[in-house]
């Protein structure tokens, strides 16, 4: 099974920034898309950012131009960058991995697999 751990999440004041980070188990090279995604009290879990293994990304409209994910191939591991974060962005932050998983010469699945979150919360 792949492993995700992730790290960085705290207590911040309106405006701060947070860089969390996910360590994946296993090389980057076997996933083909990683994900933050974030869920409050109450909320649906929503895609904030996502990272495909070609480098191609895509952002929730609200974090756009505040938020970066980004990749490390060497150290297996993701990060989120959250800079001016607002009181709305609180929530529980989770990594999830596609694995690529192969069951042929020719052929292979995907696979989820989630981090067990970090707590981000923005409060005066």
């Amino acid at each position: 099974q792949v492993q995700l751990v992730e790290s960085g999440g705290g207590l911040v004041q309106p405006g701060g920034s947070l860089r969390l980070s996910c360590v994946v188990s296993e090389s980057l090279f076997n996933i083909e898309r990683m994900g933050w995604y974030r869920q409050a009290p109450g909320k649906e879990r929503e895609l904030v950012a996502e990272i495909d293994i070609a480098g191609v990304t895509d952002y929730l409209n609200s974090v756009k131009g505040r938020f970066t994910i980004s990749k490390d191939n060497a150290k297996n591991t993701v990060y989120l960058q959250m800079n001016n974060l607002k009181p709305a962005d609180s929530a529980v932050y989770y990594c999830k991995a596609d694995h690529i998983r192969p069951i042929s010469e020719t052929d292979y699945e995907i696979d989820d697999y989630w981090g067990q979150g970090t707590q981000v919360t923005v409060s005066s």
